[in-house]
């Protein structure tokens, strides 16, 4: 049973977390995560999208519904919506072919602290039993005025900091931001014998409270104080107050 959850008769001697603390789990990942991989499909011809963006790329023949899937940056700068923010740069393959018609995936896994305490359990921190999962929607503009008003460049650079050479407005390649609308949540939390394998609801990944995101811990944080300066200051129903 290592990549799916035993039978409900089967004894595995390990507390399997419920759905619910599997997408809290999942929030807080996301949250303390800022690289991630984008997955699309590219269209079938070549074609111009919507925004004006040509598809062609020089791409080799053939490439029609072949997916691909892209390292990208990604900040959590909408937590009460559970909705990663993305800064979309318009010559990138990955926002050229959702243009073009195609679905989008966002997916990413837990990565513990360098210096985490050992454990006598081999398996512990083996990459094939930490958490990972993948979220499915579509993007979705951010409009001016929120970006402004939630200060969305300052909370992005400041996982980027990079990232100030292309915000919207810059000299080398036009961007916009958006936002990854979650529909489905696809998570593998570890072998299935100690870990929640299969869909999270969409309501389940809204309805995670600031409470469970701050008392919770992943493999590796065990002695991870539940406050800090790494935590934003953020009201009861997940509003940042940066």
């Amino acid at each position: 049973h290592a990549f799916a959850n035993p039978p409900e008769s089967s004894k595995s001697g390990f507390n399997v977390p419920t759905i619910h603390e599997s997408a809290v789990q999942a929030r807080r990942i996301l949250h303390l995560s800022s690289i991630a991989t984008l997955s699309t499909i590219f269209p079938s011809t070549h074609a111009t999208s919507p925004n004006g963006f040509s598809t062609l790329e020089n791409r080799p023949s053939g490439l029609g519904g072949m997916p691909v899937g892209l390292m990208d940056y990604y900040a959590d700068c909408e937590p009460g919506s559970g909705n990663p923010t993305i800064l979309a740069i318009g010559i990138a393959t990955s926002f050229k072919n959702v243009d073009a018609g195609s679905n989008i995936t966002l997916s990413l896994r837990w990565h513990p602290p360098p210096h985490h305490r050992p454990s006598p359990d081999p398996y512990r921190f083996s990459p094939a039993n930490l958490p990972r999962f993948s979220l499915l929607g579509h993007l979705e503009t951010i409009p001016a005025r929120t970006v402004k008003d939630e200060e969305i460049a300052k909370c992005f650079t400041k996982k980027h900091a990079d990232a100030e050479a292309w915000l919207p407005g810059n000299k080398i390649h036009e961007s916009y931001w958006v936002r990854l609308v979650v529909e489905d949540i696809y998570w593998i939390g570890g072998f299935g014998d100690r870990a929640y394998i299969g869909w999270i609801p969409a309501d389940e990944w809204r309805n995670v409270t600031v409470r469970e995101l701050q008392e919770i811990r992943l493999p590796g944080e065990e002695e991870r104080k539940a406050s800090g300066g790494w935590w934003p200051a953020m009201d009861t129903t997940g509003s940042d107050l940066r």
